[in-house]
């Protein structure tokens, strides 16, 4: 079976690091991915994806993407579930990253949201 995702898109806010108990690092990021049409009212639209991403990916991606910071994921969906502070079964989807690209600078200053994006050429197949 495959279960491979291709992402582009631009993360909604600041990456926080984390640490596991074991000392694993470990960012959960939400991209917005802009779809290729247009709704009714001539508006694009974009979905909202959460990601995870583990160990070194974590760590690179906190220390040098911002908010409105432009990244590739290749990775796989996973599906999980927890109990709440309800006590009701909650199920989330989302991609555990396993490739992260870069694909705009840095921020000049903490807290800009000005991005400036870089040109790629997608690798062949």
């Amino acid at each position: 079976m495959i279960n491979q995702i291709v992402l582009v898109g631009r993360l909604t806010r600041d990456p926080e690091l984390k640490y596991t108990p074991d000392g694993k690092a470990v960012t959960n990021v939400t991209l917005a991915v802009t779809r290729q049409y247009r709704n009714a009212n001539g508006e694009q639209e974009a979905d909202f994806v959460p990601c995870i991403l583990w160990r070194k990916t974590a760590e690179n991606t906190a220390n040098y993407c911002r908010k409105g910071s432009v990244i590739g994921v290749n990775g796989r969906i996973q599906t999980r579930h927890y109990e709440n502070q309800e006590k009701k079964r909650v199920y989330v989807t989302e991609v555990v990253a396993e490739h992260v690209q870069f694909l705009s600078k840095k921020p000049a200053a903490q807290g800009s949201q000005e991005v400036e994006v870089m040109p790629f050429e997608p690798v062949p197949q």
